[in-house]
């Protein structure tokens, strides 16, 4: 099939590249000129494992290009995906829907034959229904667009996987008030199918629903696992008082089938662009319904989750006897999480930044995303090894868990270091081989 995808940045780029390994023939869409040269010449301007070779394979054969031009994609596409981001907005915690009603808009009033729009973008509940009035407005006279919700599941890290094998699909309609989809909706529907042809024939669960509980499941899901990731950090809160091992708790209960293991893992807490966004975003829309009360825990998931950044920082102020001033602190990760380099709302730059505002001395180095956590913050010593990071640092943070960072040779550090304390703020080492190479190891959730 021909198709596009609006929006080159880290959803939209591995979706049209996965796209094309389909075996469609597709067109991304961005007015970032610099984006768009940067794709068409193979290059991917963010860390994804895999997604490089894909894209030079299909630029090369031609099956998936790029352009900042509506016109072009609206003679080229029969399927339209939106795949914009939606930012929290500055003066509060909805979503932005600025980028997502400008690419509907315009892809609606370029299309020069009927057409379907894929939104892929995470969107308020009730934003579908609206921005299918907006197509048919937009859309020349006798052209049908088409509109559905179909939103993505990809993690970082792993994104080729999750889009090219997604563990579900889902598709939200149009539907009537009758409670069924509408004609339009129900051959969107069919052209969908043939799109995700080799994924349905694999056996991936299709979910077809309409428009609002389509929108609710991103964020649904991303809410979920920010409730769990919390809660645990908030079990980790009561280990440091009273003892235990947090490690050891989470592995008991995540034996339990109806609770399972995965994100009950304590530590410096969740962030990057989805789960904090995505969790502010759901509580102001149920606010906008007059709902506060129904997803207020929500603010204290937040909470927990930031108060386990000010924990660390305590804890290496601590270990630095009650002062940073003057004192070299290694940090080691600066994107929220590994195989990443996306530092937005990243724990670990975050706690690298107040230690330095607080006087240390830090050297951070992160094996991919050096470079644009010094977009953020260049006044950071950012350094091209782990063991330029912590040659004489007097306390060492664990904060994204890389391998190069879980597998480090604790003696070989220790050789370094000037002091010989280091904080695992993602539990990810293993506290004998490090007391016994002559750390003072502290991990959250750990009495210290």
């Amino acid at each position: 099939m021909r198709m596009t995808v609006i929006g080159t940045g880290y959803l939209g780029a591995t979706h049209a590249v996965a796209m094309a390994e389909l075996g469609h023939e597709v067109l991304g869409v961005d007015v970032d000129q610099a984006k768009i040269d940067l794709l068409s010449a193979g290059q991917v301007p963010f860390h994804e494992p895999g997604l490089s070779e894909l894209l030079g394979k299909h630029v090369a054969t031609g099956a998936v290009r790029f352009t900042t031009s509506y016109e072009e994609a609206g003679a080229f596409g029969d399927v339209h995906f939106i795949g914009v981001g939606t930012p929290q907005k500055r003066n509060g915690h909805a979503a932005d829907m600025t980028y997502v009603d400008s690419a509907v808009e315009q892809i609606s009033r370029a299309a020069t034959h009927d057409c379907v729009i894929a939104g892929k973008s995470t969107v308020p509940v009730g934003s579908a229904a609206r921005l299918q009035e907006l197509a048919l407005t937009s859309a020349p006279s006798g052209t049908r667009v088409s509109l559905v919700w179909n939103p993505e599941f990809l993690r970082e890290g792993h994104a080729v996987e999750d889009t090219l094998r997604p563990d579900r699909m889902v598709l939200g309609l149009e539907y009537d008030d009758a409670g069924r989809p509408t004609s339009a909706a129900q051959a969107a529907e069919a052209v969908l199918r043939e799109v995700y042809a080799h994924q349905l024939e694999a056996g991936i669960p299709f979910i077809v629903t309409d428009y609002a509980t389509a929108e609710l499941v991103k964020v649904a899901a991303n809410s979920f696992l920010a409730i769990k990731i919390s809660f645990i950090n908030a079990l980790s809160e009561i280990t440091e008082t009273v003892g235990g091992d947090i490690r050891t708790l989470a592995d008991a209960i995540g034996l339990d089938e109806r609770i399972g293991r995965k994100f009950l893992n304590a530590g410096v807490g969740f962030g990057g662009g989805c789960l904090p966004k995505d969790i502010r975003a759901l509580r102001a829309r149920a606010s906008e319904l007059g709902l506060d009360q129904s997803l207020r825990f929500l603010a204290e998931v937040d909470d927990i989750n930031l108060r386990r950044r000010e924990y660390t920082v305590q804890l290496a102020v601590q270990e630095c006897g009650g002062s940073l001033h003057g004192t070299q602190i290694a940090v080691l990760g600066a994107a929220f999480k590994p195989e990443s380099d996306d530092v937005r709302d990243s724990p670990a730059l975050d706690i690298a930044a107040r230690l330095h505002s607080m006087g240390a001395d830090v050297r951070l180095y992160d094996p991919q995303a050096n470079a644009n956590a010094a977009q953020r913050y260049p006044r950071l010593d950012y350094v091209a090894s782990l063991d330029a990071a912590v040659t004489g640092a007097q306390v060492t943070l664990l904060l994204t868990e890389w391998r190069e960072f879980r597998d480090m040779d604790p003696r070989h550090v220790a050789s370094l270091v000037g002091t010989p304390t280091i904080i695992d703020g993602r539990n990810v080492l293993d506290p004998a081989a490090w007391q016994d190479a002559g750390w003072r190891y502290l991990a959250l959730g750990r009495r210290h």
